[in-house]
C-alpha cells in the first residue's frame, strides 16, 4: 500500500513539474519514469497512473474552468457530442489522460522487467 501511495504522489509531482516545460504527453513521461523507479504488481501498474493523472487533469480542468464560469468548456462541449456539459468534457479528458498514463505505466514496468532480465 505504501508503494502505491508513493507511486501515486511521484506521478503527480513529476507530471506537474514536467507540464511546465512539455506538452500534454508529459504525463506519459512521468508515468513511465515512475514505473521504472517504483515497482508495482499486476493491475496496480495500470490503475495507479490512471487514477493519478485522471484526478490531476480533472482538478486542473475544474480550477481553470471555474475561474471563467466554464464558458470555454461549455463551448467545446457543444462542438463535441456532449450536449454542452462542461463536467462531461472534464471527465472525458480525464479518461483520455488516464489511459495515456496507464499505458505508459505498463510500458515502464515492461521496460523495468526487460532491463532487470527477469
Amino acid at each position: 500500500m505504501k508503494r502505491k501511495i508513493t507511486h501515486f504522489i511521484l506521478i503527480i509531482v513529476l507530471a506537474v513539474l514536467l507540464s511546465q516545460f512539455l506538452p500534454w504527453w508529459s504525463v506519459m513521461v512521468s508515468a513511465f519514469l515512475t514505473s521504472l523507479i517504483v515497482s508495482l504488481k499486476k493491475g496496480a501498474v495500470f490503475f495507479v497512473p490512471f487514477l493519478a493523472i485522471a484526478l490531476l487533469w480533472i482538478g486542473q480542468a475544474f480550477y481553470l474552468s471555474s475561474s471563467n464560469d466554464f464558458i470555454l468548456a461549455k463551448k467545446i462541449a457543444v462542438l463535441l457530442p456532449l450536449q454542452g456539459n462542461p463536467y462531461l468534457l472534464m471527465a472525458v479528458s480525464a479518461i483520455i489522460g488516464g489511459l495515456a498514463a496507464g499505458i505508459a505505466g505498463v510500458f515502464g514496468k515492461q521496460c523495468q522487467t526487460l532491463f532487470a532480465g527477469k
